[in-house]
C-alpha cells in the first residue's frame, strides 16, 4: 500500500538504515474503522515526514473476503492469511471471546514462534489470549470486554491502561488510543523527532503513556466529586462476584452505614443496594454479549446466587430476560 521513497544521502541517518518495519492487520468481525485509520495514518504520516519509507503495511482477513466493521461499512482487504516474518508486527482488530478459528490461532502461533510480533486493539486482545500466546505478559484489552476476558482467563495479566507493550506483544483499549499506542512503537523504534512530528501532522498535542488508564475518574463518571463517594464505587466495580454489604462498603471507606446511605441519596438518587445491583446487572450483559458462558455462571460471576432471582431482576431492568439477549428462543 506503500510505495518507497528517494532518499538522498544528506538525508541518511544510521538509525533509519534498517528495511521498513512491515505491519499487518487482520480485521475481525467487527473491528472499528477508527482504529484501523488511527494506526495507518499513523504510519502514513511517519513515512512522510522526510521521505524516509519507515513502514509498509496490509491489511487483510482471514479468508481474503472484505469484512463489515462495528458500524456496518465494509472495507476490502489487501488478501487473506499470508507468511510474515521476525520484526513484522500482526495486529489483530476486533473480535470478540466468540470469534476466531483453529486456523487463525496456528497462524498466530507460528508466526510468534517465527518471531513476528503480535498486536491486539479492542477486541483483538480477546482473539491472541484465545490462540494461546499472551503467555505470562501483560495486556490490555477495551474496559468493557475486562470482565469477560477475566472471566475466562483468570490468569490473564490485565492491565486498566490505555494500551500496553510487552516483549513482542502490543495491547491496546482502542478508540483514541489506538494513536497513543502508534506513537509510542514509531518513537521507540525512530526517536523522539519523528514521533513528535507525527503527533504535530496528526494534531494530537500530547501523547499520553501507557501508564494512563482507560477509564474516567470516578467522580468524573458521575459529575459529583466526593472522596468517600469515589472510594466506595471504585470498590463496588471490583468487587462484583462476591458483593460486599454497605455496612462493609461504609466501613472500608471510614462511614457509619447511614452516612453512606445519604451520600448515595444525595448525589446518585440511589441507595447503594440498588446502585450496586445496577451495576453487577451491568456487568452481566456485557458477559451474556461477549461471552458463550451459561446464563447460570453469569449470575455468580456478578454476585447473584439464584438463576432465578438473576433472571427476575434483569428483566426487570434491561426489559428483556437474560437469554434473549443473546438472540436465544
Amino acid at each position: 500500500m506503500t510505495h518507497p521513497m528517494a532518499l538522498s544521502l544528506s538525508q541518511a541517518q544510521p538509525v533509519e538504515a534498517a528495511a521498513p518495519r512491515r505491519f499487518v492487520f487482520v480485521l475481525m468481525p467487527s473491528f472499528s474503522p477508527f482504529d484501523l485509520a488511527s494506526a495507518v495514518e499513523a504510519l502514513s504520516a511517519a513515512n512522510n515526514f522526510d521521505r524516509i519509507h519507515r513502514f509498509d503495511w496490509r491489511v487483510i482477513s482471514e479468508t481474503g473476503q472484505p469484512m463489515q466493521a462495528a458500524n456496518g461499512l465494509t472495507v476490502a482487504v489487501d488478501g487473506a492469511l499470508s507468511e510474515v516474518g521476525r520484526g513484522d508486527l500482526v495486529m489483530v482488530l476486533g473480535g470478540s471471546l466468540t470469534h476466531g478459528s483453529d486456523i487463525l490461532f496456528g497462524w498466530l502461533r507460528r508466526a510468534f514462534r517465527l518471531g513476528a510480533w503480535l498486536g491486539g486493539i479492542g477486541g483483538g486482545t480477546a482473539i491472541l489470549a484465545r490462540a494461546g500466546v499472551v503467555n505470562d505478559r501483560q495486556v490490555t484489552t477495551h474496559w468493557s470486554l475486562r470482565s469477560a476476558l477475566i472471566e475466562q482467563y483468570p490468569a490473564l495479566h490485565l492491565s486498566r491502561s490505555i494500551f500496553t507493550v510487552d516483549r513482542g506483544l502490543a495491547t491496546c483499549a482502542g478508540g483514541a488510543a489506538v494513536l497513543d499506542m502508534m506513537l509510542h512503537l514509531i518513537t521507540e523504534r525512530h526517536g523522539s523527532e519523528v514521533g513528535l512530528a507525527v503527533a504535530d501532522q496528526l494534531v494530537c498535542s500530547a501523547a499520553r503513556s501507557s501508564q494512563q488508564d482507560q477509564t474516567i475518574a470516578e467522580h468524573c463518571r458521575t459529575g459529583q466529586r466526593h472522596e468517600k463517594l469515589t472510594e466506595a464505587l471504585s470498590l463496588m466495580r471490583r468487587e462484583m462476584e462476591d458483593p460486599w454489604s454497605p455496612s462493609e462498603i461504609a466501613a472500608q471507606v471510614g462511614l457509619s452505614t447511614r452516612q453512606l446511605e445519604r451520600l448515595f441519596a444525595r448525589y446518585l438518587n440511589a441507595s447503594p443496594k440498588v446502585f450496586y445491583t445496577r451495576l453487577r446487572l451491568e456487568n452481566a450483559r456485557a458477559l451474556l454479549q461477549q461471552t458463550n458462558m451459561r446464563i447460570i455462571d453469569v449470575a455468580i460471576a456478578s454476585g447473584f446466587g439464584s438463576q432465578t432471582h438473576f433472571s427476575k431482576l434483569y428483566r426487570r431492568h434491561y426489559g428483556i430476560p437474560p437469554h434473549q439477549e443473546r438472540g436465544l428462543s
